[in-house]
Parts: C-alpha cells; sequence; structure tokens
C-alpha cells in the first residue's frame, strides 16, 4: 500500500515537472530525474520480489532445509533451490 502510494505520488510529480520543462521552467528537470529513479526503483523491486507460490514447484526442484515465518501472511515458508541454475523459490506450506 505505501509502494503505490509512493509511486503514485513520483509519477503525479513527474508529470507536474514535465508540464513545468515544457512551459519554460529552468529547474523543474532536477525533481523529473528524482522521481524517475524513484519509480524505476519501486518497479524493480516489484519485479525482483516474486510473490510466495503455493505448493511444490515441481521436478528438479530441492527442499533447502531454509525455513521461515512470512511477516505478511503469518505462514511457514520454505525455500526450494534448483541445482543446475541455483534459482530459488519460496513457498507458502
Amino acid at each position: 500500500m505505501l509502494r503505490n502510494a509512493v509511486l503514485g505520488f513520483a509519477l503525479i510529480v513527474l508529470l507536474v515537472c514535465a508540464l513545468a520543462v515544457a512551459a519554460g521552467i529552468v529547474g523543474a528537470w532536477v525533481p523529473i530525474i528524482w522521481c524517475a529513479i524513484v519509480a524505476a526503483c519501486i518497479a524493480f523491486e516489484r519485479y525482483r520480489y516474486k510473490p510466495l507460490e503455493v505448493g511444490s514447484p515441481g521436478l528438479g526442484w530441492e527442499k533447502t532445509g531454509e525455513r521461515f515465518i512470512d511477516d505478511e501472511t503469518g505462514k511457514v515458508v520454505t525455500v526450494y533451490i534448483e541445482k543446475t541454475t541455483g534459482e530459488r523459490r519460496y513457498v507458502r506450506e
């Protein structure tokens, strides 16, 4: 929820500053750069940290023995690894 609010605020400021630059205001490009950085970081974070899966990932995946409690759901999460690629998946039990 906070992520969406920050992204929305950054995009609104980005739009307002882009209009200011188009109107000829010289210093309005500085917030454009910072808002673009914030929006890109939020987009990367959404891509990088994927949601938990439900059920075993399938053939070739092994449990690592790592388990933890997810802060958002309070459920136990088991970590699986695919040995050939090193990819990890987090599965809600």
